[in-house]
């Protein structure tokens, strides 16, 4: 019997059992885009290498190193072509780049691995027989090459998400507890209850105004044919709920298979992620992102719904997702079988991006492909949630004109959510600003750089001041924001000045009565704005949102890519107009697009993919080098662990000792802080770190880290872009 692998207990997998099984699997995973027989066939020749004598032997015992997906791939490109063969080249170690026909077979290119002499492996005809079959073809966008590499990373994501399956389902011995029971008709009942038990009778005209969005958006889930939507809900409109209701409506209205929440932050996402499981119930909820922990306890007791979610993580296999922008787009451009498992279920699937406005502008163009890719190949319905609408229709009619923004909200009187006053206030000082701050009870100010979010906290009165940035550990912010929301709800109207950089202003639910903003590009302003007066308690006019400019020793330190956003920002408000009416808002995100113009772009990775087909039959497409270059957040920070919590200092002996696994990453980035690269030399030239290893260190002198602010980086870097 040829063997595909043996457990711990002696079992075995005959290959043509994992095979077919593959097969199966892969056909199911891809027919919502109609290329079952398609990947049935990948599934089929992945492991046709395993059919050599050598592999034969190594499985047996033998100490060999044998390469057996370069045959499946040598084999299936004689009979699919190209195409195919990417995906089965890379079912082990990654999709690799095309490379040029002058390769040799010693490159790690598809053109080299192609020529690559491999063990003999005819014996597969006995039990294996590939057929030529046609698979409904995706309809081409642009020039073709973006759509075509992405129906190959789409092909690949059911391949390899089958085959790890069936092996993890012939290991265990029973099929991994994945996916979720219930169903959407179930989700929409409970959301139902909760929005009867919370807003079914509201006190506000602000609440009304909620309420009449979200029916909009019930409606709207039901009627519409699905494509690609905008929902523009101003701060405090119950976009969250709104959009969940347009979700699930949507979803049982046409058939998706799950709803999947895009998120800008991994500030934001667990207050999101809490929301969905306390309307949904915890075990329709997956929470996915880098800082989230499925161990068991300390205790070591297992944990079934952990494990349940663990597994669900490697591909999204629930009802409901919520995960970060990060953790979506660098999937979609990734080439290791890790992280695309989960990409065939984004087809036929509701996916809302929360904060849409958000999207670096450097990778604007390839997300705005991705998500055209999705809506038209993949039966994809995608919603922009967002309070200040980026303009990015033309960029998605310039795709395809069938790619037209339908708004899902309905159209209200600007006076509905209108809860504030803006003013500008010119130049101020840290020492003005101060001044000014302390003279209020409560009060917000966000400001741009790290640097001047310490130093203006340090002129504030101590009672009842509070300091946010990323400076401060996950963990530690969330203490603090705790407390300033009890501050905020109590009815003693307890002090309560908070100065943070730009990481409250996306989604973090706090409500104040006046709010400074160091000015910005006119998206972050209006998000600040949606700080002030959120429930609408207030009249507008004694809401201020106060805009200032700070000393030239913080705005000349910024990087271009937040210099742009501002100075467009004070040429579209030269004429006196509001920053939060729509005409500012539109003007703005079409007048920063102009002046970027590739910039949207930065790496070309759309025209890399383009251009992959000129060579008519030899599509040439940048997978591993895409991967490597595709980062949201510019990677090079450092992480630097502080151990001020028992927790903490014990997850620091574990590092000490050795220990590395995922799950003990995870845990530690609920209290690291994240450092650009010379703050962190600056750090250990003091002997103030433990360096475990290269992106990793050990806070040793804790007297470098404040309980009021956070770690004190010795440098003039650090602007708070992300949270």
């Amino acid at each position: 019997m040829f063997l595909a692998h043996r457990a711990e207990d002696g079992r075995e997998q005959s290959l043509q059992a994992h095979l077919n099984g593959t097969a199966a699997l892969a056909a199911l995973f891809a027919k919502p885009f109609g290329a079952a027989d398609f990947a049935r066939e990948l599934g089929l020749a992945h492991d046709l290498g395993k059919y050599s004598e050598a592999f034969q032997r190594r499985i047996r015992g033998a100490d060999l190193s044998v390469d057996h997906s370069t045959a499946g791939a040598q084999e299936i490109d004689r009979v699919f072509g190209r195409l195919a063969a990417y995906c089965v080249a890379g079912h082990h170690g990654g999709l690799p780049d095309g490379g040029s026909s002058t390769d040799l077979a010693s490159f790690p290119t598809l053109s080299g691995r192609l020529k690559r002499p491999v063990e003999p492996y005819g014996d597969f005809a006995k039990e294996i027989r590939l057929e030529r079959v046609n698979a409904r073809a995706p309809r081409i966008l642009g020039r073709g090459g973006f759509t075509l590499s992405f129906w190959v990373r789409m092909l690949f994501s059911c391949l390899v998400d089958a085959d790890f399956l069936d092996t993890e389902t012939f290991m265990r011995g029973s099929p991994p507890p994945r996916g979720g029971s219930v169903s959407m008709e179930e989700l929409l009942t409970r959301l139902e209850t909760y929005a009867a038990d919370r807003w079914g009778a509201p006190r506000t005209a602000l609440g009304r105004v909620r309420n009449d969005i979200r029916r909009a958006c019930g409606e709207a889930g039901q009627t519409l044919s699905p494509g690609l939507f905008t929902l523009t809900v101003p701060t405090g409109g119950g976009k969250t709920v709104s959009s969940l209701t347009f979700a699930l409506r949507h979803a049982i209205a046409r058939g998706k298979r799950r709803v999947v929440y895009v998120i800008p932050y991994t500030g934001i996402i667990e207050q999101t992620a809490d929301v969905f499981r306390d309307i949904l119930g915890d075990e329709s909820v997956l929470e996915h992102h880098a800082n989230v922990d499925w161990d068991d306890d300390e205790s070591g007791a297992r944990d079934p719904e952990k494990e349940r979610k663990k597994l669900a993580s490697e591909n999204w296999d629930m009802p409901v997702v919520v995960t970060t922008a990060v953790q979506f787009f660098e999937s979609l451009f990734a080439n290791k079988p890790s992280k695309c498992r989960k990409l065939h279920n984004l087809a036929d699937s509701v996916l809302l991006f929360d904060e849409a406005q958000t999207l670096p502008l450097p990778y604007l163009l390839p997300c705005v492909r991705a998500i055209a890719e999705l809506t038209v190949n993949y039966g994809a319905s995608c919603v922009l949630c967002t309070a200040t609408q980026p303009a990015l229709g033309p960029l998605f009619q310039a795709i395809s004109p069938e790619l037209a923004l339908r708004e899902i909200a309905p159209a209200l009187p600007a006076q509905c959510f209108r809860r504030v006053r803006y003013e500008r206030l010119g130049m101020l000082s840290d020492e003005a600003l101060a001044e000014r701050l302390n003279a209020h009870e409560q009060v917000l100010c966000v400001v741009g750089t790290r640097k001047q979010a310490q130093a203006v906290f340090r002129l504030l009165e101590r009672e009842g001041s509070f300091h946010l940035s990323t400076l401060m550990t996950p963990e530690h912010r969330r203490q603090v924001l705790a407390e300033i929301r009890g501050r905020l709800a109590s009815r003693e109207n307890l002090p309560c000045r908070v100065v943070s950089t730009s990481l409250i202003e996306a989604g973090v639910d706090v409500d104040f009565p006046v709010v400074y903003r160091a000015e910005a590009g006119l998206d972050s302003v209006v998000q600040a704005a949606g700080r002030c007066n959120r429930e609408g308690k207030r009249d507008a006019d004694d809401s201020p949102v106060y805009l200032f400019q700070p000393d030239d020793a913080y705005t000349k330190t910024l990087p271009d890519a937040m210099k742009l956003p501002l100075e467009v920002m004070r040429s579209v408000l030269a004429d006196g107009n509001a920053p939060d009416s729509p005409e500012s808002i539109e003007r703005y995100f079409t007048e920063l697009r102009h002046d970027v113009g590739s910039g949207v772009d930065r790496l070309r990775l759309v025209e890399r993919f383009e251009e992959g087909v000129r060579v008519p039959g030899r599509p040439t497409f940048p997978f591993a080098e895409t991967a490597e270059a595709f980062h949201l957040i510019a990677p090079g920070a450092r992480a630097v662990l502080v151990p001020r919590t028992p927790e903490a200092k014990a997850l620091a002996e574990r590092l000490r000792g050795g220990e590395r696994s995922r799950e003990l990453l995870r845990k530690v980035g609920q209290y690291t802080v994240n450092l650009y690269e010379k703050q962190f030399e600056s750090l250990r030239a003091l002997g103030a770190l433990d360096v475990t290893e290269r992106e990793l260190a050990i806070l040793t002198d804790e007297t470098r880290y404040s309980e009021q602010t956070g770690l004190e980086a010795p440098t003039d870097e650090g602007v708070g872009i992300f949270a």
